[in-house]
């Protein structure tokens, strides 16, 4: 597939970065001990605070305690595939800072929660229908609000309103020039 058949689409499609993945030994059905696919744990370890947009040691401890905690296969298990999904989605909105982080994570959850609960759906009873299908809607909502506070965070400060007409009637009063609110209140 080309683009106004000059360059191919993959040419200005910007390179991905390589995630961050996890490994895990399980210690139960909620739990599990992560440590790096490669066995490089230091590097891993500046991966996974760059991954979440922090320099601190104890917030990415909190964030992976908190992404095992609802990184839960339907069955109830906890799952390293969760987890590196999870990862994968957080890296995609390349956290700059903990406020971020943690609403990638947030994101990250809300899917994760929304997918199971979706996936729920088959089960009998009207009751359990209507609950799964709920929750889901639910979730689906949170992370649509999620991601348009993403948006706000990331944008450029206060809109700018820039008029371009003025229509002035025949008693009416104008003032032509850059006003700022201080200039105003004195006028009156």
């Amino acid at each position: 597939m080309k683009k106004n058949d000059t360059q191919p689409l993959a040419a200005i499609e910007p390179p991905r970065r390589r995630l961050v993945r996890v490994k895990m030994r399980r210690r139960g059905l909620n739990y599990g001990t992560l440590y790096p696919p490669d066995g490089e744990a230091k590097s891993w370890w500046r991966a996974l605070k760059n991954a979440l947009g922090t320099s601190s040691s104890s917030f990415v401890n909190a964030s992976l305690a908190q992404l095992q905690a609802a990184a839960r296969l339907p069955d109830g298990m906890v799952s390293e595939v969760a987890m590196n999904a999870a990862f994968a989605l957080i890296q995609c909105v390349a956290p700059k800072n903990e406020i971020e982080g943690v609403l990638a994570i947030q994101m990250a959850c809300s899917h994760s929660a929304a997918m199971a609960a979706l996936g729920r759906l088959t089960s009998p009873g009207s009751r359990t229908f209507s609950a799964y299908s709920t929750a889901a809607a639910t979730l689906m909502r949170a992370y649509a609000q999620q991601l348009e506070t993403l948006r706000r965070l990331r944008g450029s400060g206060a809109p700018h309103v820039k008029v371009e007409h003025v229509h002035i009637n025949d008693e009416g009063r104008a003032v032509i020039g850059n006003v700022a609110l201080d200039q105003l209140s004195r006028a009156e």
